[in-house]
């Protein structure tokens, strides 16, 4: 029973983990229609500017966080204007091309600036150790990352169904050149978009630290598992991006936990399965 219990917490967490970065891949791939590869970059960053602000610079844990995203998010938008801009509508493949060539970059960038060692987010007090549930003790920065991930899901929701914002970015995403026709400053709504898919991408780096660690070549190491979770759920679909987290996250952990010398193949003979059945993903919509 106790080892059900730690397989069912270490998923959850996992899964809210891969959610919380995922999700703004989601939002660029299914509302955005950009296959944006350089997704793991910027949580790589986030983790970066996160471990350098707590560890060398000695500040506390949710100011780094802050930093973490704030920082990532500078740097993202002048590549935004400058690079995503131009690859707004074009061929998947020049999309995948591009991103590949931003997510290069930003590795040799981040070693020769951080160093090529793994960094680690040093966890304050309140997240350390563990909470005694009777039944079990589960380690307070797991139920923090699944407390992380519920809120984003919810904030995220209601930003894009019920926001003037959200608005604005369905219509953009349904039909760019009827929403600009109708006042609607579509370069402004993407590069906002944008910011906040980088921004998920940056804090899910930083409190995904401890499961997924940040190291100098993170952003390769985690691209097709990330890709893939949004593939699952169905591009642009919140809901389908967390059941596909939590569904993957579970069968990732369960399968290290009992078969740890199959490594990661449990998991991607349920993303086959799954894809075979549900093409467009879970909660995938078919293309108008």
């Amino acid at each position: 029973m106790q080892t059900v219990l730690s397989i069912a917490i270490d998923a959850l967490a996992y899964g809210m983990v891969l959610f919380v970065i995922s999700i703004g891949l989601s939002v660029t791939m299914g509302l955005m229609r950009v296959v944006n590869l350089a997704h793991g970059a910027f949580a790589m960053i986030g983790g970066y500017i996160a471990s350098y602000a707590a560890r060398d610079l000695g500040l506390a844990y949710g100011f780094a966080v802050l930093l973490a995203i704030f920082g990532t998010i500078v740097i993202a938008v002048p590549i935004e204007r400058l690079l995503y801009r131009r690859i707004y509508g074009a061929p998947e493949l020049t999309q995948v091309l591009m991103t590949i060539g931003i997510t290069f970059c930003i590795i040799g960038i981040a070693n020769y600036v951080f160093g090529p060692t793994l960094k680690t987010v040093p966890l304050p007090s309140e997240l350390q150790g563990s909470v005694d549930l009777g039944f079990r003790a589960i380690a307070t920065h797991r139920i923090f990352a699944i407390v992380c991930g519920l809120a984003v899901a919810a904030g995220l929701w209601y930003a894009i169904e019920k926001t003037a914002l959200g608005v604005k970015l369905r219509a953009s995403v349904d039909n760019a050149a009827m929403a600009a026709a109708l006042g609607v400053r579509t370069e402004i709504v993407y590069a906002v978009s944008f910011a906040v898919a980088v921004g998920l991408a940056a804090f899910g780096g930083v409190v995904g630290a401890e499961l997924l660690p940040v190291e100098p070549y993170y952003a390769l190491r985690y691209m097709v598992t990330f890709l893939v979770v949004v593939s699952v759920g169905g591009a642009g679909s919140i809901p389908g991006a967390l059941v596909a987290c939590l569904l993957l996250g579970a069968i990732d952990t369960t399968g290290r936990y009992l078969m740890p010398e199959f490594g990661e193949f449990f998991f991607y003979l349920a993303v086959i399965a799954i894809i075979c059945v549900f093409p467009r993903g879970l909660a995938g919509r078919a293309k108008g």
